[in-house]
């Protein structure tokens, strides 16, 4: 069967500077669920697995917060075929890092930071650096395709920082069109050539329930993007949020130590893990069996939360903690003639 395509209706093209030879991008075909559902798709482009994918991927956060590290991480570990984080294989491949607010100089440093050691470096030639861009709809598109071109394997373009290449908004349309019709040239140019496009942003003052709702600006950039990866750090250390069309949503906790980052785990999970270890201390230190609600009360945490974890702390094998008597625990088992140990099952707190 053939699917016969409307003609292409655009108010503006994508990208005037794109070479004459791609071939216009077909739109506004109609095509069968049968047909569809007998294509055979090849599998996404896995640039960090979990993370970041072909398309046009988004990676937020404060300033000074280690965005450029673990970008340059990334790139470091696609060019070299390394282990991204610490601990994510990465397939080898040509990497351009378009670096608009360090100079050579700074680039340099950073590369002989990561690596002190000039003969434990690894092969870099597929890492290329820019300096200088122009906007999106100046002239960008036309580099990036020179770039794809002259390497064998394009596989990641770093953009540090989005807002360098990002021309003025247009009269008569709010921040949410603008942004969208801005970026949306670059998440197709990545998306028709299977390449990863990740643009770094920064995240407004005062943070959000959502993490997307967190970027600067509009909703645009986010609505656009086909994945976004916000960095942050709390009072539970510092965590990398990731949420896409693509890819399975996440949260996980890192550190960032001696210039690296290294995945610590699943966010939750770490986080659990910290808070028994508050739990465990705080019972040493006191000496005495506590109720949750003592505990609640030296920790600033809420009563029921400890409760819960108590009881699955005693519930662990080998116990972490002890019921001791009626809603009190300890670090310890009571002896097993203590009367108290009638009221030592592990059933909830009913104080």
């Amino acid at each position: 069967m053939t699917v016969q395509p409307y003609a292409i209706i655009r108010d503006e093209p994508i990208a005037t500077e794109t070479p004459k030879d791609i071939a216009p991008i077909r739109q506004f075909a109609r095509t069968p669920t049968n047909v569809l559902m007998a294509t055979k798709f090849a599998p996404l482009n896995v640039v960090v697995d979990g993370y970041l994918y072909e398309g046009f991927s988004v990676l937020a956060g404060r300033q000074k917060l280690g965005k450029t590290w673990l970008a340059i991480d990334w790139s470091v570990s696609v060019a070299a075929g390394g282990c991204a984080m610490g601990s994510i294989p990465c397939d080898a491949g040509d990497v351009l890092y378009i670096d608009l607010e360090n100079g050579q100089r700074r680039i340099q440093s950073r590369i002989a930071a990561l690596f002190p050691d000039e003969r434990a470096r690894p092969d870099l030639n597929r890492l290329l650096w820019m300096t200088s861009a122009p906007e999106v709809n100046a002239g960008l598109i036309g580099e990036l395709d020179k770039w794809r071109q002259s390497v064998a394997d394009p596989r990641l373009v770093v953009i540090d920082v989005l807002q360098r290449i990002k021309p003025p908004g247009k009269f008569g349309r709010n921040a949410y069109e603008n942004d969208y019709s801005i970026w949306a040239p670059l998440q197709e140019w990545a998306t028709r050539y299977r390449i990863a496009v990740l643009g770094l942003h920064h995240t407004r003052k005062g943070g959000a329930d959502d993490p997307l709702e967190a970027l600067s600006g509009s909703n645009g950039l986010s609505a656009c993007a086909d994945t976004t990866i916000v960095l942050d750090s709390h009072q539970n250390g510092k965590t990398l949020y990731v949420r896409g069309r693509d890819v399975t949503e996440r949260e996980t906790a890192i550190t960032f130590v001696g210039n690296q980052w290294t995945i610590l785990g699943e966010a939750a999970a770490v986080r659990t893990s910290g808070e028994r270890a508050v739990i465990v201390q705080a019972l040493r230190d006191n000496r005495e069996p506590m109720t949750p609600s003592d505990l609640a009360a030296a920790l600033g945490k809420p009563t029921n939360n400890i409760k819960q974890l108590l009881y699955k702390m005693a519930k662990a094998a080998p116990p972490e903690v002890h019921r001791v008597g009626k809603g009190r625990y300890s670090l310890e088992p009571l002896p097993p003639d203590n009367p108290d140990n009638r009221n030592n099952r592990v059933q909830g707190d009913d104080e």
